[in-house]
């Protein structure tokens, strides 16, 4: 491959629920792009729509000057780019770095010493929207890093999200993820013990969705949450990544000294779901633990 041709190439690794239609709009935009998974159908799928096959996040970085992780932990988020195989192993000086990953907030920021040695720029643009907004291209980025960085990915980034905003050094685009996704993750917990409580005073929980959907109880998470307990439709958001994202949550509060009651009681709740092997159901299949302790079923009533 030639210097240009790396240069104007994208490396993107972990191609899961976000990260595949993310790599597939890469590559709509008319991207040259890399690929790499754990998975090997789901590198077979990317070939498929165009992309080239890495056999390891070096090999990526070795083939591309824009390089993607979009993983699901910070383990993962560090062993993608600084580990053994990883990007740092043979990415170039002007390279840029984005983590797009949820990771730890500390963690992301201790990888820049290591990068910027070699002369590599890291930025965190964490994405919200979920997988809707991924196979639409009308991702939120949330981009921390330095703006000159920012400018030189901002093509690829587009590709990607409709809306791309800067908040500062490395960390405050995952920082105002954290914030956002706390008001979501929390608030399904909230929900899902007020329908169960509906439901056991007798409610029927069809006509509560319908009467809070139009009054001051409803939001974004109770329309993404309510219609799938009465469906019963829990495959979606893995209540692992949902989990893992509150633990965030509460760690970055505790770096910063600060208390935090809500997060923290959402956490446990998480926790007992994952206890009860709803880790790879929706986080909105907690309901069903409320639905053991009140045994009455948050469904439609005949």
């Amino acid at each position: 491959m030639s210097l240009e041709d790396r240069t104007n190439t994208v490396g993107f690794v972990g191609l899961g629920q976000m990260g595949a239609p993310m790599a597939e709009n890469i590559l709509k935009k008319g991207h040259r792009l890399i690929a790499y998974d754990i998975g090997k159908r789901k590198v077979e799928r990317a070939v498929s729509l165009g992309a080239q096959a890495a056999s390891s996040p070096a090999d990526t970085a070795r083939r591309a000057s824009t390089l993607i992780s979009m993983v699901d932990t910070t383990a993962q988020g560090e062993e993608v780019i600084v580990g053994p195989g990883g990007f740092i192993e043979t990415a170039q000086p002007g390279d840029v770095i984005i983590s797009m990953s949820t990771i730890d907030l500390t963690a992301l920021r201790g990888l820049h010493p290591k990068l910027a040695e070699q002369g590599i720029d890291l930025l965190d643009a964490p994405v919200t929207g979920m997988e809707k907004g991924a196979r639409a291209g009308t991702l939120k980025a949330y981009v921390g890093g330095d703006a000159a960085a920012l400018e030189r990915v901002r093509p690829v980034l587009q590709a990607m999200a409709s809306e791309i905003t800067h908040f500062g050094a490395l960390g405050q685009g995952m920082a105002m993820k954290l914030v956002n996704n706390m008001l979501m993750q929390v608030n399904r917990v909230l929900i899902a013990e007020a329908l169960a409580l509906g439901a056991k005073a007798g409610l029927d929980p069809n006509q509560m969705v319908e009467t809070i959907s139009k009054t001051t109880g409803n939001s974004v998470a109770f329309q993404y949450s309510a219609p799938r307990i009465l469906a019963r439709d829990f495959d979606g958001i893995r209540m692992e990544i949902t989990y893992k994202d509150v633990e965030l949550q509460v760690a970055l509060a505790k770096s910063l000294g600060m208390p935090m009651f809500m997060a923290s009681m959402a956490l446990r709740g998480y926790e007992m779901g994952k206890a009860m092997g709803l880790g790879g159901k929706d986080a909105a299949s907690i309901v069903t633990l409320y639905e053991q302790w009140t045994g009455v079923p948050v469904v439609p009533r005949e």
